[in-house]
């Protein structure tokens, strides 16, 4: 059976020195199999604390979460769920004195995943993936920016989650590497048809990534428009910028985000 994903009114508050503050003011989500979701909001609004939700590493208030059919208690899930989604940060998070191979395997050796062969098998499978089979040795000092964001991906497929789970991944890159790493994400996407879930401030990357389109309104946070975005990889990766569907989706989403702000 295939995997389905819905949060319903998911709500969340936080108790801060002025009271009680509520970040989530009831969201309702479905995600198919297969789609990229991008979700875009103000900053602040909301967005990290509800993918975190999403991966089961943050508890909500109220509703309800649903994983192909089954629903979830309310508290932090337990480590059978959080191992189906795989999770890409800002912060690439990678273990400074660990190798680019040691990084990678880690979640292979916390979930006590695979045996030596496979977990070699499937590290390097990966590592072959996003282009660094052969920086399998180095650390992450010696890796560039979108390297080390290239191996924090590797390291959220190898334990071959449902979910792939990116919140702000490229947000801390300069704009050609940001530009270089949205495409090898999509061909990432496209090659193991994983369902993925992105939060990004970026109007061009939500439109060039997602299928859909999700923004939210400032907290408590809802979502208020969702956009479809009908365009096939390979309209994708020819000259999106020259496509007039693109043109239409970027000016009607530009204007959506700029009334929120």
């Amino acid at each position: 059976m295939e995997k389905f994903y819905q949060l319903a009114g998911i709500r969340k508050s936080f108790i801060t020195k002025k009271g009680l503050y509520e970040v989530l003011g009831g969201i309702d989500l479905q995600i198919h199999p297969r789609e990229f979701v991008c979700i875009m909001g103000n900053s602040g609004c909301g967005k990290s604390t509800l993918i975190k939700i999403m991966e089961g590493i943050e508890s909500f208030d109220q509703g309800t979460f649903f994983l192909n059919g089954e629903a979830f208690p309310k508290g932090k899930s337990s480590k059978e769920i959080q191992r189906k989604f795989g999770i890409v940060f800002q912060n690439d998070n990678l273990l400074e004195w660990q190798s680019t191979y040691k990084n990678v395997e880690l979640p292979l050796r916390v979930f006590g995943m695979k045996k030596k062969e496979e977990s070699d098998r499937r590290v390097m499978e990966m590592l072959t993936l996003v282009g660094l089979q052969d920086y399998k040795d180095c650390l992450p000092k010696e890796l560039s920016g979108g390297m080390r964001q290239r191996a924090s991906i590797a390291r959220a497929l190898v334990t071959d989650p449902d979910f792939l789970m990116l919140d702000q991944p490229f947000g801390a890159l300069d704009a050609i590497t940001r530009k270089t790493l949205n495409e090898e994400l999509l061909k990432i996407w496209n090659k193991t048809h994983k369902t993925c879930v992105m939060i990004t401030n970026n109007v061009n990357e939500a439109l060039y990534l997602g299928g859909r389109v999700l923004v939210m309104s400032n907290s408590p946070a809802r979502i208020i428009q969702t956009i479809d975005v009908p365009l096939s990889y390979a309209e994708r990766i020819h000259d999106i910028g020259l496509n007039p569907v693109y043109l239409e989706l970027r000016a009607q989403l530009s204007q959506i985000v700029r009334s929120i702000a």
